[in-house]
């Protein structure tokens, strides 16, 4: 039965009170030249049924785990998720929730988001935690603005090794805003300090660091904040959750905002979205947060009570003293992270870390012994690490893809100098089998006659968190 929305009598009454004859006269203001003379060349409309079939067919098209073994990393990260997280954010209070700005009805969703501040506070050894972000680069964008507006200047120094997407993004926010960005170029995987300081100066509002960095390298946010700091400006870490079960927290390093993804926090990389954006900070800066603040209180009766404390878009208070035009937050996705840290607690995430990074190491080490492989990178990492391989990386991930292995982010595109590496990620998801086996794979795609470079045989335990890197 074919569905229409308005019958013929709907529509002549329709176009009788706006004083028009026929549908027709509405478009009489496009030109004859750019209209469509022809009907559209449209397939006949399928049932249920048929429709069903046919998204059913399409979505078999695609390449997605558990069909094939992964080690995409980069920002996005695919972590296990406990059932019971998604049994617990699927509840129709959760699921369903909308924005709560009425307190008295939306304890349950006050609640859960407070809770989860307090858990990204504590993760990251700040003072103050807001509500969440789209993702880690709107977050990261948003510190910019924040340094910016804080220290009165509009220069910001990043890290070479940023990944190159937050970096985009930052530059799309800032385009109109007058900002000057400058990039420290890396060396050996890492930021190289000395040219970080020679572009600070009296005008640089932040510098922005990452650890892990795009090459899975763990940077010094300490020396970067001490860099920073004599100079007036800020420091920006941007962190990856998972890795603080295991290193030194931006807090702990003396940073003054701290960014990151929360997609790694029980929600699935999901074909690169939906992202959470995690934002916290000194206290200094809480009147300057981006989104939203949930504050605990109590009611008239001296109950425990929640409320939206602290509000900074232009909706809620006097136009020239908004500091952000964010107009909400990742609520679901950042219940799914409450919900995922307390059931592993700061234990469970410590464990989670160090399997992480040890199956990484173990990789690794076997990757450095095949032939024409090496790790070029001397430097300590968490569970990612980059890989040289004989021949273009693109060649190599072609071949594994081929094998229903998806081996890493080709770099060549990113990095100058870059056209036979790739970046591994590795989670607790990779068993040690199918370690062993990507490596098998590895030497299998691998054309023959070439020969192990002098690092092949080099030492890992340099490259291991070292005790000045762990909490």
């Amino acid at each position: 039965m074919e569905y229409t929305s308005h019958t013929e009598e709907s529509r002549r009454e329709m176009l009788a009170v706006i004083g028009v004859r026929h549908l027709e006269d509405l478009f009489a203001a496009i030109p004859a030249d750019v209209r469509q003379k022809s009907p559209l060349r449209l397939p006949e409309g399928l049932s249920e049924a048929g429709v069903d079939s046919l998204l059913q067919s399409l979505a078999a098209r695609n390449s997605t785990p558990p069909g094939l073994i992964s080690f995409l990393g980069g920002g996005v990260y695919d972590h296990y998720v406990p059932a019971a997280v998604d049994f617990v954010s699927s509840r129709s209070e959760f699921y369903t929730a909308y924005t709560p700005y009425q307190p008295e009805v939306a304890q349950g969703t006050l609640q859960a988001t407070y809770e989860f501040q307090s858990m990204i506070r504590r993760l990251t050894g700040m003072e103050v935690a807001q509500a969440s972000l789209y993702d880690v680069g709107s977050a990261l964008a948003e510190a910019a603005l924040v340094a910016m507006a804080h220290t009165g200047r509009h220069k910001l120094v990043l890290a070479g090794t940023l990944n190159p997407r937050f970096r985009s993004v930052l530059e799309t926010y800032l385009s109109a805003q007058g900002a000057q960005i400058e990039t420290a170029v890396g060396n050996d995987g890492r930021t190289d300090f000395s040219k970080l300081g020679v572009l600070l100066n009296d005008q640089t509002a932040a510098v922005i660091m990452s650890s892990p960095n795009y090459h899975g390298s763990l940077e010094r946010w300490d020396e970067g904040a001490a860099m920073a700091h004599r100079h007036g400006a800020l420091l920006i870490a941007v962190f990856y959750p998972i890795s603080l079960g295991l290193i030194k927290s931006p807090g702990e390093c003396g940073a003054d905002i701290a960014v990151g993804e929360g997609q790694s926090l029980g929600n699935p990389p999901s074909f690169g979205g939906p992202l959470l954006g995690l934002f916290a900070a000194r206290k200094e800066f809480i009147r300057r947060l981006p989104g939203r603040l949930i504050g605990r209180s109590v009611d008239a009766l001296g109950q425990t009570a929640y409320v939206m404390t602290l509000q900074t878009r232009e909706q809620h208070i006097r136009r020239e003293k908004a500091t952000s035009n964010i107009c909400t937050a990742q609520a679901l996705l950042a219940t799914r992270a409450a919900i995922y840290m307390a059931l592993l607690g700061k234990q469970g995430i410590a464990r989670l870390a160090q399997t992480c990074s040890d199956r990484a190491h173990y990789l690794a080490s076997r990757i450095a012994r095949l032939k024409g492989f090496s790790i070029p990178f001397g430097t300590a990492f968490f569970n990612e690490f980059v890989v040289e391989s004989p021949v273009a990386a693109r060649i190599i991930l072609d071949r594994l893809r081929r094998r229903g292995i998806l081996g890493g982010i080709e770099l060549g595109g990113r990095f100058p100098g870059f056209d036979n590496r790739f970046l591994v990620s590795v989670t607790e998801k990779h068993a040690p089998d199918v370690l062993d086996k990507f490596v098998e794979e590895l030497r299998s795609v691998s054309s023959e006659g070439f020969s192990n470079s002098p690092a092949v045989e080099a030492s890992f335990a340099g490259r291991d968190i070292t005790a000045s890197d762990r909490r």
